[in-house]
Order: structure tokens, then sequence, then C-alpha cells
């Protein structure tokens, strides 16, 4: 299987000739502006409706005028649909043109208070332990499921996902999301790297034994058997 790392869309110009308007494979701005990039870029159908289905506080859509229907587990953030986006309970199917994932990368057993709330900021609430492989890639797959009923004919799957270090192992999950959403019926298509200004870092550690991660990877899937236009 290729993923490609950089695609580059076709336009003709007004004398005929062909231009491009390429779309990086390394990210250094925000979310939000990478989004409209890759809404840009990818789609093939109208995007809105849009279910973030891992609201949160909206961080991604400050500002945005989208059509954006907010999904979280938690009712404090006041969503539209409170519920588990493994389930979507009450969803209707083929509904939106494009779903948005952010889950959780991280375990509570990673907890650490003395500079962030991880379990506000980095969702370390899902278990995370010896019994799940010390991963939250068991996550995925009931997600998918749903993210498949749900999406449009050709809507796109935009996932958020961060690989880890638990339990001193390295954990790969953006090579499982990738696996699963193939296993769910989607067709993977890139691969975005976005960089972050600094590693996370806690006053606890005092041996470094992996590189401190400064990137996470936006997923792009189709739902349907190509990516090309």
């Amino acid at each position: 299987m290729t993923y490609i790392l950089e695609s580059l869309i076709t336009k003709k110009a007004a004398n005929g000739t062909s231009t491009y308007e390429p779309i990086s494979s390394v990210w250094e701005g925000n979310d939000g502006d990478l989004l409209e990039e890759m809404f840009k870029f990818y789609a093939t159908i109208p995007p809105e409706p849009i279910l973030d289905a891992t609201y949160n506080a909206g961080r991604f859509w400050k500002g945005s005028t989208r059509d954006v229907v907010s999904m979280d587990i938690d009712p404090k953030y006041k969503p539209m649909i409170v519920g588990d986006n493994r389930k979507m309970k009450g969803v209707p199917s083929a509904k939106f043109g494009i779903v948005v994932y952010d889950p959780p990368h991280v375990g509570p057993q990673g907890r650490d208070k003395s500079r962030k709330r991880f379990d506000v900021d980095f969702g370390a609430t899902m278990e995370c332990g010896g019994d799940q492989d010390w991963s939250l890639s068991y996550l995925y797959p009931d997600f998918l499921k749903q993210a498949k009923r749900v999406l449009k004919p050709d809507g796109l799957l935009l996932a958020k996902i961060t690989d880890m270090v638990n339990n001193h192992r390295s954990k790969w999950p953006h090579c499982d999301f990738m696996r699963m959403a193939e296993d769910a019926g989607f067709t993977v298509c890139d691969l975005i790297v976005k960089i972050r200004k600094g590693p996370m870092v806690s006053t606890k550690w005092k041996t470094a034994h992996h590189a401190r991660k400064r990137h996470c990877f936006w997923i792009i899937c189709r739902n349907g058997d190509n990516c090309e236009r």
C-alpha cells in the first residue's frame, strides 16, 4: 500500500496550462487552520455538516463559521450530542460530510498535575493498563464502525492520533488506527505530521529513555474506494 505524503491538486490556468496547489506533509500551524486546508484539499463532496466526535471544549473551531455538530461523552462541555462515540446512539446514518476525531492519547497512569491537568487537557481518563496492553487503540474499532455509518459516501474521516510511551514501551497507535480503518472499510489516503512547539515534560521525570515527542499525526481516510478526486 502506498501512503501519499504530499499530494498535488491540479487546476487549469486561463492559458490552459496546469497549476498546482500543494498541501505539505508537515504542518507547523494550528489544528483549526490545518482542518480548513484539509477540507479544501481532500473533500470531494460538501464537507458540512461536520461531526466533531470528540468535541471537548471545541478548540478546533474557535472563530470558525462551519456547521459543526458537537459530540462528547461529558455533558459539562454542553455538546449538541451527549454520548459515547463508539455507539453514537440516535445519530442518523449517512448524515455527515466529515467526521473529526481526536481521541485521548495517554491513560490515567500518566497523569501529572504538576504542570497540566492531564485528565482535562489530554483526556487521561480511559483505562490504559495491562488489560489494554498499555494502549488506547482498543477505542478505535467501535468508533470506526460508527464513523463509517454516519458518513456520507465519499465523506472524510480526519483523525488526530498521537503515539506514546507507556509502561516503558513505545506504542504506535497511528499504525493501529490506519490498519483498523482499512479493516472497517475506509481507504487511508494520507498522513500529515503536525508539529507542536515543545515536548511534553514532567517535573517527576529524571532520566530520558525515549525521544520526547513534538508531533502528532492527522490521518485522512475516505469513506470510499479511492483517494484521488
